[in-house]
C-alpha cells in the first residue's frame, strides 16, 4: 500500500514538472517579440511623345420636325465619314456615339393673371459624334480643319495618347521600385535597422494623358497644317507600396 502511494506521489510530481515546463515554454513563445517593419510608397515617371491622337467631332443639325433634323444630320455626318476614309483613316479608327434627339421649346412669358402657358415645342436639335482615331500626327490639323468645312460644329475634343504604352509603363514601375528602396534604406539606416526580406508588394498605376503646356513641352507642329497641332509629351506614372521585415 505505502509503495503504491510513493509510487503515486511520483507519478504527481513528475506529471506536475511537465505541465510547468511546458507553461513555461509556451509563455516564452507567445512573448517572443515580432519582427518590425516598414512600410514605403513611391511614385515613378516615363514620359514619352504621343503616336497618337483621338479626335471628338460633333455634328448638330436643327430643323422643324425631327426628321428634318435627323436628315441634315445624317447628310452632315455621312460627308465627315467619308472624308474620314478619303485621308486614310480606318473602319476600326472610326466609332459614331453620343446620338441624340432633343426637342427645342419656346417658353411664353407670364400673363399678367400669373398664369405661365405651357412651353411649345417650335423643332428639334440632333446630335451625332464621331470618335477618330489618328495614327499619324502630322494629318490632325489637315483633317480638323477639313471636317469643318464639312459641317463639324460641336465638339471638337482632341487628346493624344500612345498606341502600345506597355513598355513606357514597364519603365515608369522600375523607376518607382528604384525610388521605394531608396527611401527605405535611407530611414533604415538613419534608425541603425537594416532592411530583411520584402513581405508585400503593390502597385497603383495611372497615367496623364493630356500634353504639358508648350513652354515645357518638346512641341511638334504639324507642318502645312490648316490648324497648327502641339502634341507635346505624356507622363505615365506608378505608384508602389512595400512593406519590408526589419533586420535588427
Amino acid at each position: 500500500m505505502r509503495a503504491n502511494i510513493r509510487s503515486y506521489s511520483i507519478l504527481s510530481t513528475a506529471l506536475m514538472a511537465a505541465i510547468l515546463l511546458a507553461s513555461s515554454m509556451s509563455f516564452g513563445l507567445a512573448e517572443e517579440p515580432k519582427p518590425g517593419s516598414i512600410t514605403v510608397s513611391a511614385t515613378g515617371s516615363a514620359t514619352v511623345a504621343p503616336d497618337m491622337a483621338i479626335l471628338n467631332l460633333t455634328v448638330q443639325r436643327e430643323g422643324k420636325t425631327a426628321r428634318d433634323a435627323l436628315d441634315a444630320n445624317n447628310s452632315a455626318m455621312a460627308g465627315v465619314l467619308a472624308s474620314m476614309k478619303e485621308a486614310g483613316i480606318e473602319d476600326r479608327d472610326l466609332q459614331t456615339s453620343n446620338f441624340n434627339i432633343q426637342p427645342r421649346y419656346f417658353y411664353p412669358k407670364r400673363r399678367k393673371d400669373g398664369q405661365q402657358k405651357p412651353p411649345q415645342i417650335t423643332g428639334y436639335i440632333v446630335y451625332y459624334s464621331l470618335t477618330v482615331r489618328i495614327r499619324k500626327l502630322a494629318d490632325v490639323g489637315a483633317i480638323l480643319d477639313k471636317s469643318v468645312s464639312l459641317g463639324v460644329n460641336s465638339g471638337g475634343h482632341i487628346s493624344f495618347t500612345t498606341d502600345k504604352p506597355g513598355p513606357i509603363i514597364e519603365m515608369a514601375r522600375k523607376n518607382a521600385m528604384s525610388k521605394a528602396i531608396a527611401k527605405a534604406n535611407t530611414l533604415t539606416e538613419s534608425a541603425g535597422v537594416r532592411l530583411g526580406r520584402i513581405m508585400e508588394i503593390s502597385e497603383q498605376n495611372f497615367r496623364q494623358p493630356r500634353s504639358q503646356p508648350l513652354a515645357r513641352a518638346k512641341a511638334s507642329f504639324a507642318e502645312d497644317a490648316a490648324v497648327p497641332i502641339a502634341s507635346g509629351e505624356n507622363t505615365y506614372s506608378v505608384t508602389v507600396n512595400v512593406r519590408w521585415e526589419l533586420a535588427q
